[in-house]
């Protein structure tokens, strides 16, 4: 009997081998199939990146998902980066304000809310998932600033817990204050001035999007985001390039790299 179920634990993990050397370079989880999972974190791929976008309205110009493509685009550079380890799917459904009265984003069509309880406890669930699934590193990538805090009130709960293991969460504020704080400072050091760069959907957030993906942004209906608060825009985007949001792409990957090394290395 026990000869049996070593041979049969054998040939599945030769399969699941065999399946991995075959498949696709991919960081992204939901590419890999079960078994090649399994032989990627045995072999050392131990971090996890939870990339966390949110459904919300962006003006005129760009599209409702542009938080989720640019988390999901960004986490796999930064996986890549890193070299051990993959990324999970991203979190689209995100707290954005009230529903009765609506409030925030939430006045605009197209937007999705969720309560902040209801958040928490996705992300919580997430992480203990891919816990099970063998990973030590769990990295919340929030793309949005309103909810960081509750990224980092799971992180802390769950590292309570997990004090006596070898498991960790980390909400990285990193990434967020790259793409945010640093963005736009480097973009003022140019010349462009506060209300041109804007909060949300303004010069910088374009430029970002821009560099990301051109499709997320439509060129044609940026006359018509000029920092107006009707139109869900603060800011002014009409100049904004990819050239621009290249330089907050490279340093967003970079810094958030430099911040999970140096997480992991003290943990």
């Amino acid at each position: 009997m026990r000869r049996g179920v070593a041979a049969l634990a054998l040939v599945v993990f030769a399969s699941a081998q065999a399946a991995l050397a075959q498949a696709p370079a991919s960081v992204f989880l939901e590419d890999l199939t079960s078994p090649e999972l399994a032989v990627a974190v045995a072999a050392g791929t131990t971090t996890i990146l939870i990339p966390i976008g949110g459904t919300e309205q962006n003006g005129p110009h760009m599209v409702l998902g542009k938080h989720n493509v640019r988390a999901k685009v960004l986490a796999g550079r930064i996986a890549r980066e890193l070299g051990n380890a993959l990324v999970a799917p991203v979190i689209a459904y995100v707290p954005e304000g009230g529903l009765n009265p609506p409030t925030a984003h939430m006045r605009y069509p197209g937007t999705i809310t969720v309560p902040a309880d209801v958040y928490r406890r996705t992300l919580d669930a997430a992480a203990r998932s891919l816990r099970l699934a063998g990973f030590r590193d769990i990295v919340f990538l929030g793309d949005h600033g309103d909810y960081q805090k509750d990224n980092a009130l799971v992180a802390r709960q769950l590292n309570r817990e997990w004090a006596g293991t070898a498991v960790r969460a980390y909400a990285l504020a990193e990434y967020y204050r790259a793409a945010a704080d640093g963005f736009a400072r480097s973009l003022k050091a140019r010349g462009y001035a506060d209300a041109e760069i804007g909060q949300h959907a303004g010069l910088a957030d374009t430029s970002l999007a821009l560099a990301v993906e051109p499709g997320l942004v439509r060129p044609a209906q940026l006359h018509a985001a000029t920092g107006s608060a009707a139109a869900g825009v603060s800011g002014d985007p009409r100049r904004a390039t990819a050239e621009l949001g290249k330089s907050g792409v490279d340093a967003i990957v970079l810094q958030s790299v430099a911040a999970i090394q140096a997480a992991i290395a003290h943990r």
